[in-house]
C-alpha cells in the first residue's frame, strides 16, 4: 500500500455537534434529531432525511446557507477529531505512506481541518471538488490525488454505500470503520464484510495492518460482486456500465433492509 486516503465525518470527525446544531437551528431537542438519524440509517437511507422529517419542505442546502448568513454557521475544530486520528495519520506517514483527507463536506470544512494542521499531505472537500460521493468521479479524484495505482491506495470510511462499495467499484482497496451510526449498524452485514478488505474498531489498528504492505508491491484485488444499501443504485463495476442485480432479500431474523 502506498496511499491512505480518509472519509471526514464518523471516520475523522465526530458528527454529533453537527446535529445537534442542526437541532438548535430548527428548535428540537438533539435527542430528536439523534433518534431520525439513527432511524435513516437502519433503514439504509440518506441521514439528512431526519431533517426532512421534521421540515419537509426544507431545502436542506438553503437551510446551511441560511444557518451561515445568520451567524450560526458551521464550526469545527481539535474537539470534533476523534482522539486516534493525529496519532493514527502521523504513525501512516511515518512508515512512508501518503496520507489524503477526503471526504463529502462543505469547501468551510476542508478550510477549518486544513486550519488543525493534521498529518496528511493533502485535505480536500466534495464541494472543492464539486463531486461527491458516492459518484464515481469522487472516486476518479481521489485516484488523481493519490499518487498510486488504485491497488495501492486504501479508501478508509465507515458507511458502506457512499464509501465501502464505491471505492471497490472504482478498484481502490477499501476498509470499514466500525465507527459512527452507520459503521456500527453495518458492520457486520455480509455484503460489507465480503466487500472490505479491511474491517478495523480504530484507526491505531492501521499502522499495524498496513506496516508491511507499504513497503512490498500490492498486488491487485480480486474481482468483487458489489452491491448498495435498499434504496440507493448498486454501484458498476470497473469498465461496465451495466447495473448490477440487488442481493436478494436477507432472511427473517436479519435487520430489515429498506446514501453520505
Amino acid at each position: 500500500m502506498e496511499t491512505i486516503v480518509f472519509d471526514i465525518g464518523e471516520t475523522l470527525v465526530r458528527d454529533d455537534r453537527h446535529w445537534a446544531s442542526w437541532a438548535n437551528w430548527l428548535g428540537v431537542p438533539p435527542h430528536t434529531v439523534s433518534a431520525l438519524v439513527g432511524a435513516a440509517v437502519v433503514q439504509g437511507r440518506d441521514c439528512t432525511d431526519a431533517l426532512r422529517v421534521l421540515r419537509p419542505d426544507m431545502d436542506v442546502s438553503e437551510a446551511y446557507h441560511a444557518r451561515a448568513a445568520a451567524g450560526r454557521g458551521e464550526h469545527l475544530d481539535e474537539t470534533d477529531l476523534y482522539p486516534d486520528v493525529r496519532p493514527a495519520l502521523a504513525e501512516l506517514r511515518a512508515l512512508g505512506l501518503r496520507v489524503v483527507i477526503a471526504g463529502d463536506r462543505t469547501a468551510r470544512a476542508g478550510k477549518l481541518l486544513r486550519a488543525l494542521d493534521l498529518p496528511a499531505d493533502l485535505v480536500v472537500t466534495s464541494e472543492e471538488w464539486g463531486v461527491g460521493k458516492p459518484d464515481r468521479e469522487f472516486f476518479s479524484r481521489v485516484l488523481d490525488v493519490s499518487g498510486a495505482a488504485p491497488e495501492a491506495t486504501l479508501y478508509v470510511g465507515d458507511h458502506p454505500a457512499d464509501d465501502i462499495f464505491p471505492a471497490k467499484s472504482a478498484g481502490l482497496r477499501a476498509a470499514h470503520i466500525r465507527r459512527g451510526p452507520y459503521g456500527h449498524w453495518w458492520a457486520d452485514h455480509p455484503d460489507v464484510m465480503e466487500t472490505a478488505d479491511w474491517r478495523i474498531s480504530a484507526l491505531t489498528e492501521l499502522p499495524a495492518l498496513l506496516g508491511g504492505a507499504g513497503r512490498r508491491k500490492p498486488t491487485a484485488a480480486a474481482p468483487r460482486k458489489l452491491y448498495a444499501l435498499p434504496g440507493q443504485p448498486v454501484p458498476p463495476e470497473p469498465g461496465h456500465t451495466d447495473q448490477l442485480q440487488q442481493p436478494e432479500p436477507e432472511p427473517a431474523e436479519k435487520p430489515e433492509r429498506s446514501e453520505a
